[in-house]
């Protein structure tokens, strides 16, 4: 799409947001093991990872020198390289100079990718694949533009007829009238958006998410009824400021502060107004009223989802999305990012630099208040945000911020299993949990680049081969 204007408006109407929650009805704890495949590198009954540098998920700091064995699917020890009991037979993975994470539970994910003209287009095929080789074992999609595609490619993967990461499904984004884009339905009121959640819960999706025009009435709607149905919110708003959502019962808002008008001096109520992006220039991130809500947001114990790879994109002087991630672009998406790239680094406006350095601050405060942050990439705006590879950037950008590496996994996988109520089985590495893993090639502990050198995905014991995956899906990326 366009990248000729830089508003607030036109920059998060291109970015599609973001809400799954609750993965209730999803089948993912009983999948059944996919047939023998080219992308399967390891699937015996009992494998151990011997040597291993251990990043385990719960912000522990990192251990050198473990064992990690997975049987029949579960953690079955995790310890001391030197006191495992490795029993004859099993298969040993010899992991000295490499690093062991849980796989990653990311919480703003989408199954489809921008093509242009505000179009977006189901990627089915390639991003489910793609998230699992970036080591995404759960994703949530935060917002669908083909819902019945994203039911149905979840329930392929637990079934095991296809490749990917357990799936939370949103409903179709629910939203007042005002984007330019023909997928999505606009509610006419509270008993439409009422209705929307009555068909959507019968028909299996687990999340919902508002949108960027919704009412005050409607998101109040929107929450109440899916609590009845013991499911969650997020949303990513701007009619509605954050405090309003908060006090009306959200459990979730998308893209940290970044999309937040509590600061906005005149705003109107439900209105979406034009100088939210201003508003985030000019604050002073050290002033009460910003304490206030980060303090307010953690007492209702609101959760934010950071995605500061998507706003990395709209930032002058920010690195291009790595080369791997380019080569799965079709070669008119691949000319248009970087067409795109390259307009932005020659922009005169200087206010994204500014915005992108004070959000990241405020999120590293909201962690500090107690707040929990949950971590996503939202693959929309111009592109550049390409499913997997994104997520392995979103690790590097919030150690950037100031998180140390376990404090970045941890968001990136314990704290998304948690509020998807699933961290009693996936999440961390510890034994009885199930043996989603990422293998990585380098110390990790020293150096968050290595993220982007996994070598296996470990799902329910079953190790994907990324290099396979990755494979499979060049230049497949805007086509399917």
């Amino acid at each position: 799409m366009s990248m000729s204007s830089f508003s607030q408006k036109n920059i998060t109407a291109a970015m599609l947001g973001s809400l799954s929650l609750f993965s209730v009805a999803v089948s993912a704890q009983t999948v059944i093991t996919p047939q023998k495949s080219p992308f399967i590198a390891y699937d015996q009954p009992t494998i151990a990872l011997v040597g291993v540098k251990l990043i385990d998920g719960s912000g522990a700091k990192a251990k050198t020198n473990q064992t990690v064995i997975m049987e029949q699917g579960q953690i079955t020890y995790v310890g001391d390289a030197n006191n495992a009991d490795i029993a004859a037979g099993t298969t040993i993975i010899e992991a000295t100079g490499k690093s062991v994470i849980p796989g990653l539970v990311m919480m703003h994910e989408h199954m489809f990718y921008p093509t242009g003209k505000a179009q977006y287009t189901e990627m089915l095929y390639s991003f489910p694949k793609l998230y699992l080789a970036g080591g995404a074992t759960t994703v949530r999609t935060a917002g669908t533009t083909a819902p019945y595609g994203d039911l149905n490619v979840r329930d392929a993967i637990a079934q095991g007829t296809t490749f990917g990461p357990d799936i939370d499904v949103t409903a179709p984004y629910l939203n007042g009238p005002g984007l330019p884009i023909l997928k999505l339905k606009s509610l006419r009121d509270a008993e439409n958006a009422k209705k929307m959640i009555d068909y959507w819960s019968y028909e299996g999706v687990t999340s919902y998410k508002a949108y960027m025009q919704i009412s005050e009435s409607e998101l109040s709607t929107v929450i109440d009824q899916a609590h009845l149905r013991n499911q969650k919110v997020t949303a990513h708003l701007c009619s509605i400021t954050y405090r309003q959502a908060a006090d009306l019962g959200i459990d979730n808002l998308e893209h940290g502060f970044f999309a937040a008008t509590d600061f906005v001096k005149d705003k109107v109520a439900n209105e979406c107004p034009k100088s939210a992006h201003q508003s985030l220039v000019d604050l002073d991130i050290d002033s009460p009223e910003v304490a206030s809500l980060i303090h307010h947001l953690v007492e209702k114990k609101v959760a934010l989802t950071s995605t500061l790879t998507v706003f990395e994109t709209y930032t002058k002087g920010r690195p291009k999305a790595y080369p791997l991630a380019l080569e799965a672009l079709i070669p008119q998406l691949k000319t248009h990012y970087e067409e795109n790239w390259q307009k932005i680094a020659q922009q005169q406006d200087a206010t994204w630099p500014i915005v992108f350095e004070k959000m990241r601050i405020l999120e590293k405060r909201f962690v500090e208040a107690g707040g929990l942050l949950m971590a996503g990439t939202d693959p929309t705006g111009f592109g550049g945000v390409i499913a997997g590879f994104s997520n392995q950037r979103m690790v590097e950008l919030l150690v950037e911020t100031g998180f140390s590496i376990e404090q970045a996994i941890k968001i990136s996988s314990l704290n998304g299993a948690a509020y998807l109520g699933r961290d009693k089985s996936i999440g961390s590495i510890e034994v009885g949990k199930r043996a989603d893993l990422v293998l990585i090639d380098g110390d990790l502990s020293q150096d968050a680049s290595a993220i982007q050198q996994m070598q296996y995905v470990f799902k329910q014991g079953i190790g994907y081969d990324t290099a396979a995956l990755i494979n499979a899906t060049k230049q497949v990326v805007g086509m399917h």
